[in-house]
């Protein structure tokens, strides 16, 4: 496999806040037309790879500098702010980096944060399309004669697989007993670089929204991979963690972002706009009703803000003092966080058209990107199963389930 380029090192959460705003600020400037045109953006996510942001979540002990929960979000909704398809790509990759701190073992941390610091990217190969449920995966990985295992397999919504560096595979171990694989069955996360022999990533990717996140089709076809690159996944459930509070609090970050970027889209569309005849009013920005649709959107985009924070700062409290408590109320945070992201991506991204009237449905300048990927992203997680959850928690102090949507 071709090694990445060096990547700069992040030595401080003010560094990594400084370069994800920069990035941010140049990756903003044309996802107006990479959307548009379904370019992918191959320049940009190797800008990201070699920034040194990919290795923020790296331990101290192996050379990272181990941000907080709180300011990986915060990159996220940076990122999220300007190009939604963009910070959706390296989504997985730290969620990978997660199932690494949690079940590699020493050598295959020291391999993996080494990749990683110097600039390679994790995307993802787990999601199958039905019709089984998504907690069953039909792809298998089997030990060989030789101590190797083989792949075999076709995954779906594959995010920035055609950008990575490695691909993650979530495999049921089979057996040999020839069963299908269940929700019971065991599973692994096998490592795969992306030029191993047998790999396929097709660009089929066809979403109305995060147009350019190359989320397409993984094909494995006996795919040999080392026992040294497999991870096991399912034991990541068998006691508290914040593995799915940590994916789902960046999941939240990106719809906060795309939040914050069509309420700032919406007031620069107010300032081109003509007053309504009846406001007698010389700008729309003075318009009596749209002053009262802004300061109403911004409080509820503030709140989703807000909620971010907190979440994030009860993920980092639960990794600091691990317990059944602590990971549940992490969870319960993340998924009020994410009901509210949900809701103020999909209220900004449509509140966006009333600041500029008419003419901000012009194709012209993209603004309905907002939208499309608000409503592509929201669906990844149903938000009525975290109202589900967070009201018994409410309730009854039931704890969520352990998994990765939680």
């Amino acid at each position: 496999m071709t090694a990445p380029s060096a990547a700069d090192k992040i030595t401080s959460v003010e560094r990594a806040l400084d370069m994800a705003e920069r990035l941010a600020n140049e990756f903003g400037a044309q996802a107006a037309t990479r959307d548009a045109d379904r370019d992918l953006p191959h320049t940009q996510v190797r800008t990201l790879k070699n920034s040194g942001l990919l290795a923020l979540s790296v331990p101290a002990e192996y050379g990272g500098i181990d941000a907080p929960a709180a300011v990986v979000a915060e990159v996220f909704r940076l990122l999220g702010h300007a190009d939604p398809s963009l910070a959706q790509i390296p989504h997985s990759h730290f969620t990978f980096l997660e199932a690494v701190r949690l079940q590699g073992t020493d050598s295959q941390k020291a391999f993996f944060y080494d990749h990683v610091l110097t600039g390679a990217l994790f995307a993802n190969a787990q999601s199958e399309r039905g019709p089984q449920p998504i907690d069953v995966d039909i792809t298998t990985v089997i030990e060989s004669s030789s101590g190797d295992h083989v792949l075999s397999g076709r995954k779906f919504y594959s995010t920035g697989a055609l950008f990575a560096d490695w691909v993650i595979v979530r495999a049921s171990q089979a057996d040999g007993s020839g069963d299908a694989p269940t929700s019971f069955t065991p599973k692994v996360l096998a490592f795969v670089p992306r030029d191993a022999q047998g790999i396929h990533i097709i660009d089929d990717w066809d979403g109305m929204g995060q147009r350019t996140t190359a989320s397409g089709t993984v094909i494995l076809a006996d795919v040999r991979v080392p026992a040294e690159h497999m991870v096991s996944f399912s034991p990541i459930f068998s006691e508290p963690t914040v593995y799915g509070a940590h994916a789902q609090l960046l999941h939240a970050a990106i719809d906060v972002g795309i939040a914050t970027g069509a309420l700032a889209e919406g007031i620069r569309q107010a300032a081109k706009a003509r007053p309504h005849f009846e406001a007698g009013v010389p700008s729309a920005a003075e318009d009596p009703t749209l002053i009262q649709v802004a300061g109403d959107l911004t409080v509820n985009v503030r709140a989703a803000q807000a909620l971010l924070a907190e979440a994030a700062s009860q993920v980092d409290a639960a990794r600091a003092d691990l317990t059944d408590d602590t990971a549940a109320a992490a969870s319960v945070a993340v998924a009020v966080a994410k009901v509210a992201a949900a809701r103020a991506s999909l209220e900004a991204s449509t509140t966006l058209f009333e600041f500029g009237g008419t003419r901000t449905a012009s194709a012209t300048e993209n603004l309905s990107r907002y939208w499309r990927d608000a409503r592509t992203h929201t669906l990844h997680d149903a938000t009525r199963w975290k109202l589900h959850h967070i009201g018994r928690y409410a309730l009854s102090g039931s704890r969520p389930p352990r998994h990765g949507q939680l």
